[in-house]
């Protein structure tokens, strides 16, 4: 067609539809009689064809009006739900947002922050992959990631970071290890042990933290890395190989051979920081760190 049909014409014909009646679809309309008349017989001039027929009490829809109106409200109520749907992601409460991640997220803050994003936020899904902090830092910095949750406080020059929560660290060891019992337990009974951390994940930080901890005391760190998940490197220390840190959340989950002991002498947190690049203006995101920064104030 050589011109565009007025959105608003589209519309006035559905109402004419339902009412049969120019008058009373006008006052639905809000609008006069004679513009609705005006606009509905103009379109039928635009189509070449007849959708009413008028009547000394109202119109009755041709044959061809009855399928063009069955069409156009398909087409308007899909439009519509286009509009809406914008207008909410948009606004970030439609839609979904990637989250990385190198700790567990069973208990602890994480945990209460994605629960409460799902009451807040009923139709925007947190998608959660898991991996090192290199790697997910890394699916930031290129797109495919919006967010990363990593321990230790991040520097990156081309992302932005805030520290969003902290935990104490606990030491994971065999129940029926000698020191389980030592009522205050401290870095330098710890400081002959065998310690074991994983490679992924949260693994490189914690290294770092118990060789850090244990040469302050003059002795020499002995640490192996281990190529596993978390439930196997737990189940490692339940059967003797050693002793691990965690953070204080990964501790209120329950583990068959394995004693939780608080570090008496240690006077850091572990904290962990939300990653994110400043290219990312997804309204969604910043509803995640506002809503993270609230919990974290409340806390």
């Amino acid at each position: 067609m050589g011109t565009r049909i007025p959105l608003a014409a589209l519309k006035q014909v559905i109402v004419v539809a339902e009412y049969l009646n120019f008058r009373h679809a006008a006052n639905f309309l809000g609008v006069s009689q004679s513009s609705v008349s005006t606009r509905i017989k103009a379109l039928e001039e635009e189509l070449g064809i007849l959708l009413f027929e008028r009547r000394h009490r109202g119109v009755r829809l041709t044959e061809a009006g009855r399928s063009f109106v069955a069409k156009i409200t398909v087409g308007i109520e899909h439009l519509d739900l286009a509009v809406t749907t914008a207008g909410a992601i948009s606004t970030g409460v439609v839609g979904r947002l990637h989250i990385g991640l190198h700790c567990s997220i069973a208990t602890g803050f994480l945990a209460d922050l994605r629960r409460r994003h799902r009451k807040v936020y009923p139709d925007m899904q947190l998608a959660i992959s898991e991996g090192r902090s290199a790697e997910v830092l890394g699916k930031v910095r290129d797109g495919s990631l919006d967010l990363a949750f990593v321990m230790g406080a991040t520097d990156l020059p081309d992302c932005h970071s805030r520290v969003v929560w902290s935990e104490a660290f606990v030491i994971a060891m065999p129940i029926d290890h000698p020191v389980a019992g030592v009522k205050r337990l401290e870095w330098l009974d710890l400081s002959s042990e065998i310690f074991i951390v994983e490679h992924g994940g949260a693994g490189p930080q914690l290294l770092n933290h118990i060789a850090r901890r244990i040469v302050e005391r003059d002795r020499t760190p002995n640490i192996q890395r281990c190529d596993v998940g978390r439930d196997t490197l737990m189940h490692m220390v339940a059967d003797g190989e050693g002793m691990t840190l965690i953070p204080e959340s990964a501790a209120h989950v329950p583990f068959p051979g394995i004693a939780f002991r608080a570090i008496a002498d240690e006077t850091e947190q572990a904290r962990f920081s939300a990653v994110w690049s400043p290219h990312n203006r997804s309204p969604a995101l910043k509803n995640l760190l506002d809503l993270a920064a609230e919990m974290n104030r409340l806390a």
